[in-house]
């Protein structure tokens, strides 16, 4: 677990001096190594499972992306009683749809990985959120001065 939180962290530093790549770009290239080396994919696992998730992410996200921008978009303080009910429902409508890719996700995600992988994933996942907050917390300390 040292060698790999080392290699982790090397390979944040790396990236750290590519001032030229988006921040986006760098955590997603980070969460790839991550889950790759949690996962121990093997070559034919990985050929599989990354075309999977990478459409799965996107997916979600622009799904996500909908909804927060019809939340955003919404001027709470005009709207009447049967617009409200409306946006709810539309907002329920896209949750819906995310709650559909997942089970669709996971349903793909068997044909390729084991059921002990697939669990691994998700804690492979909130671990490396769990990672990335911590390490984000650190560097506003250290922005702010303070150890």
């Amino acid at each position: 677990m040292k060698q790999f939180t080392l290699t982790l962290l090397l390979f944040c530093i790396s990236l750290g001096i590519q001032a030229q790549r988006p921040d986006r770009e760098k955590i997603k290239t980070l969460k790839i190594a991550f889950l790759t080396e949690r996962l121990n994919l093997t070559k034919k696992e990985a050929q599989e499972f990354w075309p999977v998730y990478n459409t799965y992410e996107a997916t979600s996200n622009q799904l996500r992306h909908e909804a927060y921008t019809k939340r955003r978009n919404a001027n709470l303080e005009n709207l009447t009683e049967p617009e409200a009910k409306t946006l709810l429902n539309e907002i329920a409508a896209i949750e819906d749809q995310r709650h559909q890719l997942k089970i669709k996700f996971l349903k793909d995600l068997q044909e390729i990985l084991s059921a002990k992988k697939i669990l691994l994933l998700k804690q492979s996942e909130d671990d490396f959120k769990h990672q990335m907050f911590e390490e984000f917390k650190k560097r506003r300390r250290e922005q702010r001065g303070k150890p």
